[in-house]
């Protein structure tokens, strides 16, 4: 049997400062456009909520389910869409909004794709960026934190469905009991 354990990284405070932080530079940078944040799911749920209603932008918003982690760890490098968009994006302003950046793939594959699809300008807001994960190039456009090589839950992001109801971000051990 196994007992999990956290370590909080990230508490809900600091997680609501950056949040205020990221809607106004996001205000910023689409004033006086209407852009579609697209949220994936189910990650950045929790960071998604908390950002559009943060900004006083006239936005869409739109989802999308991608998986590359299934039940593990790290990535395997396969993407999967589960769910797509409901609109045409041709001619839109995109926001990517995603929980975290690791191995860049995921986000790599979806900005070349929506931009394939006619995108006008295709953004990404990540919550988390761990740059040390990287298995491809790819910077985000906004960033809330940078983390070092951990595994996390809390605030959306999960462990097998487990743990997205954390108000905080922590650093998930798995131990021998």
């Amino acid at each position: 049997m196994t007992a999990d354990r956290f370590q909080q990284l990230i508490s809900a405070e600091k997680i609501d400062r950056r949040v205020s932080e990221l809607a106004r530079l996001i205000e910023n940078d689409y004033d006086g456009k209407n852009p579609i944040v697209v949220c994936i799911l189910k990650g950045s749920m929790v960071f998604c909520s908390d950002l559009i209603r943060k900004t006083e932008l006239q936005l869409r918003l739109d989802t999308m389910s991608v998986s590359s982690y299934g039940k593990d760890t790290v990535t395997s490098g396969n993407i999967k869409i589960i769910k797509d968009l409901d609109e045409s994006i041709a001619g839109e302003d995109i926001i990517i909004v995603e929980d975290i950046v690791d191995s860049g793939i995921t986000l790599k594959s979806l900005t070349k794709l929506l931009a394939e699809r006619g995108a006008k300008s295709v953004r990404v807001c990540a919550f988390l960026d761990k740059p040390s994960g990287r298995r491809t190039e790819f910077v985000p456009d906004y960033v809330g934190f940078e983390i070092s090589d951990v595994f996390v839950v809390g605030y959306g992001m999960d462990y097998a469905e487990k743990y997205r109801n954390l108000p905080y971000v922590a650093a998930l051990r798995k131990v021998e009991e």
